[in-house]
């Protein structure tokens, strides 16, 4: 690599965002969508390697505009295309009796109480969720929320754990 696009490069590693955004307008002739420093740096010195010494042959520049216009681009994956493939190699289905139960959960039927100022909190442990005041409730945590009016870790709260100190 000539000695001149070396130090040009070296040069670029001193310079500031606002001074790399400005290199890119004149090294590509339009302005960068991005700020980020090292990307800029990257972009602005392979360029200047490029035009120093030769970017990619005709034949690759067309190549690459065949493989782009080839491409199925996309930026999701298209809907029920991980259940087709599920479905499609594993005709299994998942039994969700059987998952694991949190170890720290009483076992179904087991009322948990908790004094809060002049209120007693009763649930009931359902095998699929909670009862309080005769509504059903998915986690612990909603029926903590739903008493206090403030997010709470549904197991602290209920004293079926112990906070961590980090």
């Amino acid at each position: 690599m000539a000695h001149t696009v070396v130090a040009a490069i070296e040069q670029l590693r001193t310079l500031n965002v606002i001074a790399l955004r400005k290199k890119y307008q004149q090294v590509f002739g339009g302005e960068s969508k991005s700020s980020n420093k090292q990307y800029l740096f990257r972009r602005i010195a392979w360029r200047m390697q490029a035009n120093a010494e030769g970017g990619l042959s005709e034949r690759a520049c067309h190549r690459a505009v065949q493989i782009a216009d080839e491409a199925d681009l996309r930026t999701r994956a298209p809907k029920g295309f991980l259940s087709a493939q599920v479905s499609a190699s594993a005709p299994s289905t998942v039994d969700h009796a059987q998952c694991q139960r949190d170890v720290r959960l009483p076992a179904s039927g087991s009322l948990l109480t908790r004094r809060l100022h002049d209120r007693q909190i009763v649930v009931k442990v359902l095998a699929d969720g909670f009862e309080f005041e005769s509504r059903q409730y998915r986690s612990l945590s909603a029926i903590a929320r739903e008493v206090t009016g403030t997010r709470w870790n549904g197991l602290l709260f209920f004293g079926l754990a112990e906070r961590r100190n980090a």
